[in-house]
């Protein structure tokens, strides 16, 4: 494990500590799950747009072009 210090303005970690007291754990563990949260949603937005830039366009286009189609939308 790594130890990380970070600098927050004394208002910031003022509401930190309160927001991990609310919620019963330690302000760690609340900054351990704020940045799996993060992490998690970076990850997310990396595979799809890796996934958009193989995509085929005309192919994606035809599938709306058929739920429209089949859906009477």
């Amino acid at each position: 494990m790594t130890t990380l210090t970070i600098r927050l303005p004394d208002d910031t970690a003022a509401r930190l500590k309160a927001l991990a007291r609310s919620r019963g754990m330690s302000v760690n563990k609340l900054v351990e799950e704020v940045s799996t949260q993060a992490l998690t949603a970076w990850d997310v937005e990396t595979r799809f747009r890796a996934m958009a830039a193989r995509a085929d366009r005309t192919a994606a286009l035809a599938v709306l072009d058929r739920l429209d189609t089949e859906e009477g939308l």
